[in-house]
């Protein structure tokens, strides 16, 4: 596993839940430790570096600002001011299950969502999660095109069922895919990645070129939000694609708290 993603040993599969229409959801613990200082600071760096590249923090931040007061301000969501705190609980567990899928499944994942929002307390517009996987060089009907839609609940004492509304967003990403795919085209344009658009211009040729087509659904918890009997009754006969689509639940203690430390860090360690 990457050095980068040390936060990653934390995460444990722990069970399998059955949905009320029978389908699978993988549970994993998120054992985290704030008080380890190594692991936060990795952690800190590669998830800043979502929003804003450190190599590219002296160009683009207002020079009248240090790097802290920058990043707080004017790149990421407000820690108090609402919806700043839903919109960093629902980055933290898009960055995190994104990780997931990179380091632990070994999908492709580009890193396009967040560094060029306009508005800070906003989600990024377009499908949540998007993953590849393909040989280099070859074209091949068995490339995966993966859509994870993500869902948080970092309050505490909530009795929502988010997997439920991942299950239900996650029906719209058939149609907001070619969208999302665009936009992160032109984002990789924007850093010159020309590997990264070869990748994607695969998965845009679609109609000419099949490949797997995969769904995901996850719902991140702290503890205290996760009702097993809530998630159980979640379903998925509405879903166009439920033949082709995963569930996955995170849970961990006192996430919000966790949510704002990683913040901070994230921003005072820049």
């Amino acid at each position: 596993m990457s050095s980068e993603v040390p936060h990653l040993e934390w995460l444990e599969k722990t069970s399998t839940f059955t949905s009320s229409c029978g389908r699978p959801i993988t549970v994993y613990t998120f054992k985290h430790d704030a008080m380890d200082t190594a692991v936060m600071s990795a952690w800190a760096k590669h998830f800043r570096n979502h929003y804003c590249l450190d190599d590219e923090l002296p160009y683009l931040k207002n020079p009248s600002k240090s790097n802290s007061e920058y990043l707080l301000t004017e790149r990421f969501p407000d820690e108090k001011k609402k919806p700043g705190p839903s919109v960093r609980a629902g980055d933290f567990a898009e960055i995190l299950i994104a990780d997931y899928l990179e380091y632990i499944r070994n999908y492709n994942v580009p890193r396009t969502r967040y560094d060029r929002k306009i508005v800070t307390d906003e989600s990024a517009k377009g499908s949540d999660v998007i993953a590849f996987k393909k040989q280099p060089n070859v074209i091949s009907d068995t490339d995966e095109l993966l859509v994870f839609e993500v869902k948080a609940k970092a309050s505490e004492n909530q009795k929502v069922n988010v997997l439920q509304t991942a299950i239900d967003h996650s029906g719209k990403d058939e149609v907001r895919l070619a969208e999302s795919l665009n936009a992160m085209r032109q984002r990789l344009y924007d850093r010159k990645d020309f590997d990264g658009i070869q990748v994607v211009d695969r998965f845009q040729r679609e109609a000419d070129h099949p490949c797997k087509r995969s769904y995901g659904a996850a719902a991140v918890f702290t503890a205290s939000s996760m009702h097993e009997d809530i998630i159980k009754a979640s379903t998925t006969v509405e879903h166009p694609s439920a033949d082709a689509l995963e569930l996955v639940v995170v849970g961990g203690t006192h996430l919000m708290t966790l949510v704002h430390e990683l913040y901070r860090r994230a921003a005072d360690e820049a």
